[in-house]
């Protein structure tokens, strides 16, 4: 059978016109949001619970409370057994929406599977991401995940720092569908659930807020009706800023104690010698440059990294560790430097901090401990040469500036006293709301 060559060339143009023009509406705007994808609306960093008695659950439930950042169609959570060094047993779980305390809404209940699976073991050191179910999340809404715990279970991984009261159940056996929830007890910190996802629009992405506990929000009061450490306020002037629809997510991965360059110290120094203190081993969490591909880039819908370590680097030697840690200014700049050389490549866009002052910043340690001070003028040499670094040196795609903020414009080494949460070190509520307004949002135009 003859064939025209004739239409040849035409049928060719034709299919490549189609192709660009295919390329093209997927690659539009509008194609993107239309695409789903997973993005995390919380988080809260892994870490070792704290000894020397971590919390014990046998037989029991728990119900964990967290609030969202950004809404989704489709839900998952991530159980962590990370620091754990047996299998970690679920034997039944369940995600709804909180309406008051511990109890939940029937209509908003469903029943979690991992792996099709409503019973689950979780291999030491390992992370299990659950099966995804349908329910529509609203923004800065609370929800309530519960996790049946069968065997006598040690929290050996937990977020210590949990400005939010969750609970234990009163009765034994599987509870996670109790809609008025019997309360045995209740506790603040996030035994082995360290992130909710939601199905979102191919548009949402999230900002990972990096830190230590001016990130973690120590100082806040807990269950504020208004989410009180910055990056809860940050969350919320994103929906405000964008009539409740905003698909910038906020995650908190804060951690109290932690630092950029170095793990949580396992010694303190008190007048001279060194003392073994066991309740800080691991707990401050290990070092930021050890947790960022963990923390940061394999957060679901990461895009966006804001750096709020350093302070504890420059604040610790000689207080709380060996003066033989301490860090000079090109030491840490090294350390953010290497930071972002690590995260540009996944596409995460690196926003930096200026570390906050801290004269006559103090710890206390317990009632037969004398109190711990930080403040020297060689580390508030080094602070300032950082920050200037920070602000001036042009690595970071953006900078926030914290100190600037917080500090007494009188004496720039003090925190403004209408800002101390009491420690000289930690704002207080007006202090964290101020940095939290002092964020550009243009930082995270898209």
């Amino acid at each position: 059978m003859a064939v025209d060559s004739g239409m040849r060339p035409k049928t060719r143009t034709s299919l490549c016109l189609f192709a660009v023009w295919a390329i093209a509406a997927a690659s539009s705007p509008a194609a993107r949001k239309e695409t789903a994808a997973w993005v995390g609306t919380w988080a809260a960093a892994a870490q070792p619970s704290r000894p020397p008695t971590p919390q014990s659950f046998t037989n029991q439930t728990i119900r964990l409370i967290v609030h969202t950042s950004i809404g989704g169609t489709r839900v998952r959570i991530r159980i962590s057994n990370t620091y754990g060094d047996r299998p970690l047993v679920i034997g039944g779980a369940r995600l709804a929406r909180r309406t008051t305390d511990a109890n939940i809404d029937p209509a908003a209940d469903r029943i979690l599977k991992f792996h099709g699976r409503t019973a689950i073991k979780i291999a030491a050191r390992e992370i299990m991401v659950s099966d995804p179910v349908d329910l529509n999340v609203a923004p800065l809404s609370d929800l309530a995940i519960s996790l049946f715990l069968p065997e006598t279970t040690t929290a050996s991984t937990s977020h210590s720092l949990a400005k939010q009261t969750n609970y234990v159940s009163a009765d034994t056996g599987d509870t996670t569908g109790a809609v008025k929830f019997a309360v045995g007890q209740k506790f603040r910190s996030w035994p082995f659930l360290t992130g909710v996802d939601v199905l979102a629009s191919g548009g949402a992405a999230a900002i990972i807020a990096f830190g230590s506990s001016l990130t973690d929000g120590d100082g806040t009061r807990p269950d504020a009706s208004r989410r009180l450490p910055w990056p809860d306020l940050l969350a919320k002037r994103l929906q405000d800023d964008r009539g409740g629809r905003a698909e910038l997510a906020v995650l908190n991965e804060g951690i109290i104690g932690n630092r950029l360059l170095a793990d949580s110290p396992h010694r303190l120094i008190v007048d001279g010698p060194e003392t073994t203190i066991s309740r800080f081993e691991g707990v401050l969490g290990e070092a930021g440059l050890t947790r960022l591909d963990r923390d940061v880039l394999a957060q679901p819908g990461a895009k966006y990294v804001i750096v709020g370590l350093g302070i504890n680097d420059i604040a610790f030697p000689g207080s709380l560790t060996s003066s033989s840690e301490s860090v000079t200014a090109a030491k840490l700049i090294s350390g953010y430097r290497q930071l972002i050389s690590r995260a540009h490549p996944k596409g995460v866009r690196v926003i930096g901090t200026t570390n906050p002052p801290f004269e006559e910043a103090f710890l206390n340690l317990g009632a037969n401990s004398p109190r711990v001070t930080f403040y020297t003028q060689e580390k508030e040499a080094v602070r300032v040469k950082v920050n200037e670094w920070i602000l001036n040196g042009g690595a970071f795609d953006g900078v926030i500036d914290f100190d600037a903020v917080v500090r007494d414009p009188s004496h720039p080494a003090r925190l403004l006293p209408g800002y101390d949460g009491g420690d000289h070190i930690h704002p207080n509520d007006a202090g964290y709301a101020a940095s939290a307004d002092a964020i550009p949002l243009s930082l995270f135009g898209r």
